[in-house]
């Protein structure tokens, strides 16, 4: 079971492009790859997702416990030819001091050989102190070996090389250098999301043709399938019932893109037809059950939401009727009565009774804590719900104002900012729209629960239809 973790010494070193790249190089080859991300993310798995052809799927140790993370890595591993794990930040970089939700960490659960990006900008002789000092700092990581990045040119390359070479033990398994076909813009929240970049295809075919020809493919696929099996039974995902219980608009386009892989399928399992539309272009809302709406960059597009009236008025008519949403951060901002930014102000839908200002600074990152209050359309009982905490994040930039006093909230916020600091989960009706984003795991089962109170919903209005056409 051939797999590799990359990851580096600091962020921004360029783990995603050479990630992103190997990705497209090894399928170029023929190879069945699966892709995965390190901690929460939803930009850098689209663009690795859409690199290897498959659906990419996080690693996270502040939503999973060890078994959970160890049986969706095997469950998804099993039927690939080679996984590729990014992982985030730094390699011993973590919450606390032991590093116990470090990429080490996870390099050391999964038994995955770890390959270093150095960026090596400005470095020739110091880079060899800095991978003795890795190797050294952890000796149960297996760091097998690095690829030199934004290197300037031959006659650095061959510097960098002659270094590692005299005073280490660890080859060089690529060496890539700067070029113009590397760069993927980058905004607030870091990379522009792959469905919003015009060129995408283009954009990873390049990166994987640069990667490919400058990263030896051979000796890293030696690397890579030198990684162990865990012990961990292969296990069969459930497929997707049969008989649907609910269709389930998801608001899917440039806007809103956030979604996890494992949110789809969880929310499938339980029953639900996932119809997909686009808040941009469609000018009515497909019939459906009810709603998810997850993040994305509202923001960037808010003159073509505003512009497109017919589908805005669609959804606040059917919300007012009662319809189930579930809405996630750009999600929120959309059901709100405005979008301020940059001197603009925008009309959004207006089924959330607060306004949307965007900010210069993030006004909530990080993770964050959750208690419910059992005020959620589909909180858990008060016999279940005791002291039970949900562990998800947020990133957000905007701020809500002008919340109507009157609003109830589904979530107490035990640590991160959510709406106001203390608070997060506006309730309006049928709508639960909150900054943190949910992700559907062991401790936090919320796509069952979602998908079973929009069928509730569906059946009390079939059935209010039924007394009164009786």
């Amino acid at each position: 079971m051939a797999a590799l973790f990359i990851s580096a010494a600091h962020k921004s070193s360029g783990k995603t492009t050479i990630s992103m790249g190997l990705c497209a190089a090894l399928r170029q080859r023929g190879l069945n790859v699966q892709p995965f991300k390190k901690g929460p993310d939803y930009i850098d798995p689209m663009w690795l997702g859409a690199a290897a052809g498959h659906a990419c799927h996080n690693l996270d140790f502040n939503t999973m416990g060890m078994k959970e993370l160890k049986t969706l890595y095997n469950s998804f591993h099993n039927t690939a030819d080679i996984a590729i794990i990014e992982g985030n930040k730094g390699l011993y970089d973590g919450l606390d001091i032991e590093g116990r939700n470090s990429n080490a960490a996870l390099a050391r659960l999964l038994k995955v050989p770890v390959i270093l990006v150095i960026d090596t900008n400005g470095m020739t002789r110091g880079i060899a102190p800095l991978i003795l000092g890795y190797q050294a700092f952890d000796k149960r990581v297996r760091i097998v070996g690095v690829i030199l990045n934004k290197v300037g040119g031959r006659r650095h390359e061959g510097k960098l090389r002659a270094v590692l070479e005299h005073y280490t033990d660890v080859p060089v398994v690529g060496a890539v250098h700067e070029h113009a076909e590397l760069r993927i813009d980058e905004r607030h929240l870091g990379l522009i999301p792959s469905n919003e970049a015009a060129a995408a295809a283009r954009k990873i075919a390049a990166i994987g043709a640069q990667v490919g020809a400058q990263v030896d493919m051979e000796l890293l696929l030696t690397i890579a399938r030198s990684a162990p099996n865990i012990n961990q039974p292969k296990i069969k995902l459930p497929a997707p019932k049969n008989s649907h219980k609910v269709r389930l608009g998801v608001a899917k386009d440039s806007a809103f893109g956030f979604y996890y892989a494992g949110d789809f399928d969880a929310l499938r399992q339980a029953g639900a037809e996932l119809v997909f539309f686009d808040t941009l272009h469609d000018k009515q809302l497909p019939v459906v059950d009810g709603l998810f709406i997850g993040g994305g960059f509202p923001e960037t597009h808010a003159a073509a939401l505003e512009a497109n009236v017919s589908l805005r008025h669609d959804i606040k008519t059917a919300i007012d009727k009662g319809l189930p949403v579930y809405a996630e951060c750009g999600g929120l901002m959309y059901l709100s009565r405005s979008l301020a930014w940059k001197d603009q102000v925008y009309t959004m839908v207006g089924a959330v009774p607060a306004d949307t200002v965007m900010h210069e600074r993030p006004q909530g990152r990080g993770y964050i804590r959750l208690r419910e209050t059992g005020a959620s359309p589909w909180a858990l009982r008060d016999s279940e719900r005791n002291d039970v905490e949900i562990c998800a994040h947020e990133f957000h930039y905007s701020s809500l104002e002008n919340v109507a006093t009157d609003v109830r909230y589904a979530y107490d916020v035990l640590r991160g900012h959510g709406i106001d600091g203390k608070r997060d989960g506006i309730i309006y009706k049928n709508v639960l729209g909150g900054y943190a984003h949910m992700r559907d795991v062991a401790a936090n089962p919320w796509a069952a629960r979602f998908v079973e109170f929009v069928a509730r919903c569906a059946e009390g209005k079939h059935t209010s239809q039924m007394r009164a056409t009786g």
